[in-house]
């Protein structure tokens, strides 16, 4: 379990609050041991002075009339042990540093304790006779004079945090929206320019970034453009080149099947760049059960009789996919298995409840590839092992990796230990955008 931030927003809002607990401490620790502190310190003082005076050579300081006296000159009682611990003395509390001061000013043993209330009561039992405890009745001293020291510190410290929070928020945000952009940009999606504000350098940033995402833009719009043009373009020649075969006379039939053969393969591989340019963003988001779909594309596929197709599903949460989009990727990696992994195929789904994934996988039972060829794989235009008679435009997985990708999902190829491949793919189970 982590307990620091990785965020520089978490960071930051640590950092300064950890400073300003520690001068928070500091100005506490210093008003106490500089301010508060010599305060009682003096008033110890004042008290040993007093307790000198009673106990000064000639004077009787059993004497009733001295005790009258004092009280009412002072407010100092002298009272023995007993009265003392029926006036509240056993409630008291004692106080080791006043004591031992104490004990140096009076020349012995001494102890101090503390009443709180209003007044103050200060209880001096003097190393003169400890039977006798001096009681002093001390105005102005109470919780009154530690609170609003205590409050203001408090106060500082929650408006110094708040202020620093909101201050990096502030500067965060925009970082937040750039994070935003940036992954709608590598799913293939083009945000409006992002607004320009902030510091200097996050400005800058900004608007470089704002620069960048138009051109790419661009650069697909021009592809897409270039691409379903030299589509559409190769449409006419192809037909004519059809037509043309069709006269051909039937002795030569061969040649006839032969030419209509690469017309369709030519035919699939423009699909596949038309799918390719096509990101089908147009397509709106469904909320839909995997296990559904796969059962939907499977069935097609088992009107042919000489394709088997085994499944084994697991309960899963629906999603919110692409529907058309996402059959597209299934459809295209159960023709590979069929096409280089032979007659039978295996799917299945799993849940991932820790990481809240929702996967499925697709194996055939072919001879695999190298694994140093898995991860070009993906790549457009790029073709696996000879070994498994590698045909087409190479455009199939690059198709299926970026409607995963659209998707937030991941895609991995790897060999089975018992041959052939598999194909897993994983998507969040929640995927609201």
């Amino acid at each position: 379990m982590r307990l620091l931030p990785i965020s520089a927003f978490g960071q930051t809002v640590l950092l300064i609050g950890v400073l300003l607990l520690i001068n928070q401490v500091v100005s506490y620790l210093s008003v106490t041991y500089y301010f508060i502190r010599p305060s009682y310190q003096q008033i110890n003082n004042l008290l040993a002075t007093q307790i000198k005076v009673i106990f000064l050579e000639g004077l009787d300081h059993q004497d009733p009339d001295l005790h009258k006296e004092f009280f009412e000159a002072t407010g100092i009682q002298i009272v023995k042990q007993e009265e003392a611990r029926k006036q509240g003395l056993d409630n008291a509390i004692y106080y080791q540093f006043l004591s031992r001061q104490m004990s140096n000013q009076l020349g012995g043993e001494a102890q101090v304790r503390i009443t709180p209330g209003d007044p103050y009561l200060f209880w001096v039992n003097p190393p003169q006779d400890q039977d006798l405890w001096i009681v002093v009745p001390m105005q102005g001293i109470g919780d009154s004079d530690i609170s609003p020291l205590t409050i203001y510190l408090m106060v500082i410290g929650v408006l110094s945090v708040a202020g620093g929070w909101l201050f990096v928020r502030r500067l965060n945000r925009p970082l937040k929206a750039l994070q935003q952009a940036a992954m709608e940009v590598a799913r293939g999606q083009f945000p409006a320019p992002l607004k320009e504000e902030g510091s200097s350098e996050i400005i800058a940033v900004t608007l470089a970034f704002n620069q960048m995402s138009r051109g790419i833009k661009q650069l697909e719009d021009d592809r897409a453009l270039l691409t379903a043009g030299i589509s559409h373009d190769l449409r006419t020649p192809l037909t004519r080149i059809r037509i043309a075969a069709e006269m051909l006379p039937d002795e030569q039939d061969w040649i006839k099947e032969g030419i209509n053969h690469d017309i369709e393969d030519m035919n699939d591989i423009i699909d596949q760049f038309i799918n390719y340019v096509r990101q089908d963003r147009q397509e709106k988001l469904e909320t839909v059960n995997l296990n559904s779909l796969i059962d939907d594309v499977v069935r097609a596929w088992r009107l042919e009789e000489s394709r088997q197709i085994s499944l084994h599903l697991v309960e899963l949460p629906d999603l919110m996919l692409r529907k058309v989009a996402m059959k597209r990727v299934l459809d295209n990696l159960i023709e590979n298995a069929f096409r280089y992994g032979g007659d039978k195929v295996e799917i299945s789904t799993e849940y991932d409840r820790k990481t809240r994934q929702v996967c499925f996988n697709v194996r055939d039972h072919g001879p695999g590839i190298p694994d140093d060829q898995v991860e070009n794989l993906f790549q457009p235009f790029t073709q696996g092992d000879k070994a498994r008679g590698s045909l087409g435009s190479g455009l199939g997985l690059a198709i299926i990796k970026r409607i995963v990708d659209m998707h937030l999902g991941s895609i991995k190829l790897s060999n089975h230990p018992d041959g052939g491949l598999i194909a897993k793919v994983c998507l969040p189970a929640k995927t609201f955008f």
